[in-house]
């Protein structure tokens, strides 16, 4: 179940997921964090069918899908 939990943070058009890296302090203590993409269910328009689709806002803001 935690597939489709997961499905939910990766944009239909790019592709882009979540990513790893670090939060470092100011003492340089370094602990991991994940970077989530700003991802928007949105009505978009695809083949001439209109669906709600997850898109990362840089899709968005590029133009690569239009919206219903």
């Amino acid at each position: 179940m935690q597939g489709s939990a997961e499905m939910s943070k990766v944009c239909e058009i790019c592709g882009k997921k979540p990513s790893t890296g670090h939060n470092v302090s100011h003492s340089h203590r370094v602990t991991n964090r994940t970077f989530s993409p700003n991802i928007q269910k949105v009505t978009v328009k695809i083949d001439g069918h209109v669906r709600k689709a997850n898109i990362c806002t840089k899709c968005l803001k590029a133009g690569k899908v239009e919206r219903a």
